[in-house]
């Protein structure tokens, strides 16, 4: 082959190497982590001056309560493999000492409640709690989601919390303009803020106000 010769054939590879390159980057900022068969990458550490960056990144909208949450429509508690469940491995991953059965059900373990601290010993006593409700993902522009996507969003480890019945049935589905934990507040605020925008959720105006007035609070690191 001559030297011209090899010198468009180089040039051709690297032409082809180029595109897909940015055809790689186009899927990978372009597809939709929640779609049917994929799993969205656990949210990255952030302070609070990122979160509060992220926030004002975050699409202000009124909730629409138009759009009726039906639970049966977030399936959850799905299947983790090994014949385990979603509620049996948050439990088996956010616990101290955990013992399980031949059924991956915690037989044994402590768990304390990110909420309120309160240190609990029986699995049954412990609540696995949505950090972004369900209902309010439902009223967060969710109402074109599919059903997958739903069960994605109900079965994401990364924002299911190990609480006490008692602070869980307190928070309910309000968001944090409406109840807030005992502790660790700054935490939850983050974590929220980033759930929301991992699944793309838009913020009503007095939430995105409660969520900035915690986090301007918090120790910068």
């Amino acid at each position: 082959m001559s030297p011209r010769a090899r010198s468009r054939s180089a040039g051709r590879l690297l032409g082809t190497l180029v595109a897909l390159a940015v055809a790689v980057a186009v899927w990978w900022f372009t597809s939709d982590p929640t779609e049917a068969g994929q799993t969205p990458s656990a949210p990255l550490p952030a302070d609070p001056a990122t979160a509060v960056t992220v926030l004002d990144g975050l699409t202000v909208a009124e909730e629409d309560t138009g759009f009726r949450y039906d639970r049966d429509q977030w399936p959850h508690w799905s299947s983790q493999g090994e014949g385990c469940n979603t509620r049996e491995v948050a439990l088996r991953q956010q616990g101290t000492d955990v013992v399980t059965d031949d059924e991956c059900r915690a037989v044994s373990g402590t768990w304390v409640s990110d909420y309120d601290g309160l240190v609990l010993h029986d699995a049954s006593e412990a609540d696995l709690d949505h950090l972004v409700p369900l209902a309010e993902a439902a009223r967060s522009g969710t109402r074109k989601w599919t059903r997958d996507q739903r069960a994605a969003f109900a079965n994401d480890l990364d924002q299911l919390v190990v609480v006490s019945a008692t602070s869980n049935r307190q928070k309910g589905d309000q968001d944090p303009a409406s109840w807030l934990p005992d502790q660790d507040r700054c935490a939850y605020a983050i974590r929220w803020v980033l759930t929301k925008d991992r699944y793309d959720l838009t913020v009503d105006r007095d939430e995105r106000d409660a969520l900035r007035g915690v986090l301007t609070h918090c120790p910068r690191s």
